[in-house]
């Protein structure tokens, strides 16, 4: 761990990169970023949803309807997995399933109205445990994590 003008505790860069500023910079953001992830996750305990369940409840919400193969892809599991956490949201009433219009034999995964606002309620405590950590910011500072994060987003796809 390095410690660099009072900046917190942060890994060093992992062995065999370069050491130039693009990967010093993605080394800084990847840490920060676990750290940010793990704080704001604390504010989903009033979700009563597990991490995995909410991280596919929010592709639902923000990305719309996927098939059940690809949100399978997007959250990184097998098919039957996939299966057994759209069956959990659904037991919940918070996701349906419904053939699609267009190929009868593709089903689609969506949120219902009840998913849609417990998603944007976990969203908002979130917020707020970011803004918490934010209450010290300069607003010189607030601009810079806005176009970081910016810069970041534009490089994402869902």
């Amino acid at each position: 761990m390095v410690k660099d003008r009072g900046q917190p505790l942060l890994p060093q860069l992992p062995a065999g990169l370069p050491k130039d500023d693009r990967h010093q910079t993605a080394n800084v953001v990847h840490s920060a970023a676990v750290r940010l992830l793990r704080t704001a996750r604390a504010a989903d305990a009033d979700l009563d949803l597990d991490g995995p369940r909410a991280s596919l409840l929010s592709v639902l919400v923000f990305a719309g309807p996927r098939p059940m193969t690809r949100l399978a892809e997007l959250e990184q599991v097998s098919p039957p997995a996939i299966t057994k956490m759209v069956s959990a949201l659904e037991s919940a009433g918070l996701a349906q399933r419904e053939r699609s219009e267009t190929d009868r034999r593709v089903v689609l995964v969506s949120a219902t109205p009840a998913g849609k606002r417990l998603l944007e309620r976990g969203r908002a405590a979130r917020v707020r445990a970011i803004a918490a950590l934010l209450v010290d910011a300069t607003e010189a500072e607030l601009q810079t994590l806005r176009a970081a994060s910016n810069v970041i987003a534009a490089g994402l796809t869902t």
